[in-house]
């Protein structure tokens, strides 16, 4: 018979979706807060739980060479409700993981609705205390309602909760001009239902480049005064930024030009924008790397001076947002929960981990956690060794100095992993030059598959 205690997950992104789905397989009863449609957020355009709002990319799926690929894999292994849906709702997109955003969103808000121990309460939640001491998930995310960021805040004893994310704009593929566009992957790679062209590539030469720089650094800005001081995330800048820190910067970005070749003129060119599938009918592509803080007029007439986009109309235009995260690793402990209210975990962004996979990693764990904690029996945390439990450990302990604004959000990689040992170190060691870092990669990945395996067979 199932255990027929509950747990409340505020929040149904990505982390809270994903928390429920855990929780509520392991007999337990759900009860999942969403104020969306009642109250929308800045960037939310629908009220589907798990909905991607700044990009359509889970980024690389090789396990082998890859972090983020590596954690793909091993919340396969976890039974991953946004991996499952992911699989269910991939586009090409070479060696990456890209979705049909609303078929993904669609499937995951499904799977929910149907589960018979989660229960949907379509309401804001405003006040960290309004649970008493019930076992309670806060999965928010960077986009917090100001109310219950404040509520948060106030029993942190933090100073501020808050940093700067930007989303980008994505255009009608009829829409671009292909007599000078041209379909292609870096290195013609070939990747999960991908073909080695999955791109769609829009060259710059260097005055066309040159040009486009002076505009984006001359645009009109959207005004976000009322918010001065507040920091940027390094990990997802708005193009403009970047431009300003120098005028090559985007040039050695996400505008470099190799692995590309130009068939309209058989060379390489000085600079290269790239648009990614948006949705699985191929006619939505988002402009990769531009997310942007340029209000709509400005990108509309800046955007269109890219070679190929001198037509272009945009299913949406970019924005900027101000997110929220805990200093977590003052503030969690390793079970995810809120040191000041031990009943609340926090899981997803609002942790201060980077991208939609890592977000519901932390979704997973918690999920777990706290369900463990509902049958009286303690989950211990992955291994260090595992990119689960790298993300875990990044925002449980690691990467924090006590100093104020050094604790920031990051993406999964190898630089949170233990180093290897003796004997993997040595096997790593047997080839030499760049193959050396692949061979590393690849027994980070290996000891992380093995410890996993060990973790999940003694704990799912």
């Amino acid at each position: 018979m199932a255990n027929m205690k509950k747990i409340n997950i505020i929040g149904g992104g990505l982390a809270g979706s994903e928390a429920a789905w855990q929780v509520a397989n392991l007999g337990l009863n759900v009860k999942l807060y969403e104020m969306r449609p009642v109250r929308m957020t800045d960037a939310h355009h629908s009220q589907n739980f798990a909905e991607m709002v700044c990009s359509n990319s889970f980024r690389s799926d090789d396990s082998d060479y890859n972090a983020v690929g590596l954690i793909h894999h091993e919340m396969r292994m976890c039974n991953s409700l946004i991996m499952e849906c992911a699989g269910e709702n991939k586009v090409p997109a070479g060696s990456a993981l890209a979705v049909d955003r609303e078929g993904f969103a669609q499937s995951v808000t499904n799977k929910i609705e149907n589960h018979p121990n989660i229960e949907i309460i379509r309401q804001e939640v405003t006040n960290i205390e309004d649970f008493g001491d019930e076992l309670t998930i806060i999965a928010t995310g960077p986009l917090t309602s100001e109310s219950l960021a404040k509520s948060i805040l106030a029993k942190s004893g933090e100073d501020e909760l808050s940093f700067f994310d930007a989303i980008a704009p994505i255009i009608y593929k009829d829409s671009i001009d292909f007599s000078k566009a041209w379909m292609q992957s870096r290195y013609d790679k070939i990747g999960p239902d991908g073909d080695g062209a999955d791109y769609i590539n829009l060259g710059m030469e260097k005055d066309e480049y040159y040009a486009f720089i002076d505009a984006l650094l001359e645009g009109e800005k959207a005004d976000i005064k009322q918010w001065e001081g507040t920091p940027y995330f390094e990990g997802c800048l708005p193009v403009e930024v970047m431009a300003e820190r120098g005028r090559d910067t985007l040039r050695y970005g996400p505008l470099k030009p190799v692995g590309l070749t130009n068939p309209h003129t058989g060379n390489r060119p000085y600079a290269v924008v790239q648009l990614r599938q948006d949705n699985k009918l191929g006619t939505l592509y988002n402009m990769v790397g531009f997310q942007t803080k340029l209000k709509h007029g400005a990108q509309s007439e800046i955007f269109r001076k890219i070679p190929g986009l001198e037509n272009a109309q945009f299913a949406r235009l970019g924005g900027i947002h101000r997110n929220t995260f805990l200093n977590s690793p003052k503030l969690l402990d390793t079970q995810l929960r809120f040191k000041p209210m031990p009943n609340i975990r926090f899981a997803g962004q609002i942790t201060g981990c980077e991208g939609y996979v890592e977000s519901a990693a932390l979704g997973l764990m918690a999920g777990r956690f706290a369900a463990f904690e509902a049958l009286g029996k303690e989950l211990i945390p992955p291994p260090i060794t595992t990119a689960l439990g790298a993300i875990h450990n990044h925002v449980t302990i690691g990467h924090f100095s006590g100093k104020k604004g050094m604790f920031q959000p990051m993406n999964v990689n190898f630089g949170l992993f233990p180093e290897l040992d003796e004997t993997r170190q040595k096997e790593a060691m047997k080839v030499r030059g760049k193959e050396r870092e692949k061979s590393r990669k690849y027994q980070l990945s290996q000891r992380a598959k093995e410890e996993l395996a060990i973790w999940v067979k003694e704990n799912f």
